[in-house]
């Protein structure tokens, strides 16, 4: 019987997200997400890997980075210096000695399925883009150095992350189950905080959501502060023994700098905050 993933925890799920999730690797196509910075699609990857217990295998993409590196690496400069030094117990003659596996390469050859997470894909040009899910369909690559096909030994769960900085093909949409995850409301919020801080006070909760949400409504900000610094801030005021919850509202906030990670946000929060214009 196939297992279905209904959550993790510390990751708050809503019905329609369990239900692509779960689909998605009952039809096994890759499940795009996409949505702002701190909104958990990250998350949901150790999530589902941590529900499931499956293993993790995480690839970053870099914009400079070309498919081979997350299919495999051949290691030319070790197997020159062993050839050089004589000192290795490799042997120089069998080129698949210096074969590694890059990320994708680790998730087929793993002897358990796992759960195989392409974050940020859209920092990629559209060739890897389309290149990988081909052989994302195939469950197959070649190693052309040792003329060698890698077959996947189990199917991955596979999850891929878009901030939507960039277009992705239409190729690549229509090979993915697609699903957008909006910023959490205030009820939503305040389930994440309690999976967080179980224990927190009524009072301070909601000072500190009411707050989040109207620093997220200064239009000057350009990258508004998401779930994480939520949660890092609350974390910061309840290490503070002089911290009121009341201050909040009367517009003397602490730790803004946990909040704001860039210059320019901080100051234009600072002077809005002390123009008295969010309360």
């Amino acid at each position: 019987m196939k297992r279905e993933f209904t959550g993790a925890t510390r990751y708050v799920l809503d019905d329609e997200l369990a239900g692509i999730v779960n689909i998605s690797m009952a039809l096994e196509m890759p499940l795009l997400l996409k949505g702002e910075p701190g909104t958990g699609k990250t998350m949901l990857a150790h999530a589902i890997a941590e529900s499931l217990k499956m293993p993790l295998i995480a690839l970053n993409v870099k914009s400079s980075m070309k498919l081979v590196d997350a299919l495999y690496q051949y290691d030319t400069l070790t197997r020159l210096n062993d050839s050089r030094f004589g000192d290795s117990s490799r042997d120089v003659s069998n080129i698949e000695e210096y074969i590694k596996m890059g990320k994708i390469g680790q998730a087929f050859a793993s002897d358990v399925r796992t759960v195989l997470l392409i974050d940020e894909i859209d920092k990629a040009d559209t060739d890897f883009q389309d290149d990988m899910l081909d052989v994302l369909d195939q469950m197959e690559f070649d190693i052309i150095e040792i003329d060698k096909t890698v077959r996947a030994r189990h199917r991955p769960v596979i999850i891929i992350t878009s901030n939507a900085k960039k277009d992705l093909s239409d190729p690549f949409l229509g090979r993915c189950n697609f699903h957008h995850i909006a910023f959490p409301d205030p009820k939503m919020m305040r389930r994440i905080i309690h999976v967080h801080f179980p224990d927190i006070e009524s009072e301070l909760l909601e000072s500190a959501v009411e707050t989040f949400y109207r620093l997220r409504e200064i239009d000057t900000v350009e990258k508004k502060p998401a779930t994480r610094e939520l949660i890092n801030w609350i974390r910061a005021l309840r290490a503070d023994p002089d911290f009121k919850p009341k201050d909040l509202a009367k517009g003397n906030i602490p730790f803004l700098g946990v909040l704001f990670k860039k210059s320019q946000d901080y100051e234009q929060a600072n002077n809005v905050i002390n123009r008295r214009r969010l309360f």
